[in-house]
């Protein structure tokens, strides 16, 4: 019996363990008002963006087969309705339109505008969840993922897209802004 004992501890230990994994697999790594805060510091992050880039920039393309500034921003900003959209179940506005194409958004007002909409939708998308709801799975295109997955996924696209605008800005001669991590 005192061999046995030790195999049943085994078990059991390796069982609770188990059911620990299982529910914390299931709880978000990130709550909504954590969420809410990267999106609103990504937020003015972007605006310094847009700010410092002069008007005549806008246009601008580093070289002729790449997206010009505003349209990195638009692609930025359709990317931010699409995946807040799948996020939350809201409509996403801009549905079926293809915003860097838009001639109307391209002025520095209009993208500005524009941007930051994009950012209200998503900030608004993510209060509109609750924490449990982050683990919940949704379909996107044919993958299926979390709430909280996509919502990364859509945090790592304005971050690139915005960090390639870096370029743009300093080749029109402008000191970009300063990285804000915090």
């Amino acid at each position: 019996m005192i061999t046995k004992l030790p195999v049943r501890f085994a078990f059991a230990l390796v069982a609770l363990l188990w059911s620990f994994s299982a529910v914390q697999a299931a709880k978000p790594m990130i709550t909504v008002a954590q969420l809410t805060a990267e999106w609103q510091r990504a937020k003015e992050y972007t605006k310094e963006y847009l700010d410092v880039m002069p008007e005549d920039g806008m246009g601008f393309k580093p070289t002729p087969e790449i997206r010009s500034f505003a349209e990195q921003m638009l692609h930025l900003s359709n990317a931010n309705y699409n995946f807040g959209a799948t996020a939350s179940g809201k409509t996403n506005p801009f549905q079926g339109k293809k915003m860097e194409e838009m001639a109307d958004l391209k002025t520095k007002a209009a993208l500005t505008k524009t941007v930051m909409d994009s950012y209200d939708f998503m900030i608004d998308a993510v209060k509109g969840l609750s924490d449990a709801q982050l683990s919940e799975m949704v379909k996107m295109g044919s993958r299926e993922m979390t709430r909280e997955v996509v919502l990364a996924k859509a945090f790592e696209h304005q971050t690139h897209h915005r960090g390639q605008c870096t370029i743009y800005i300093r080749m029109k001669g402008v000191k970009p802004p300063n990285e804000k991590l915090f």
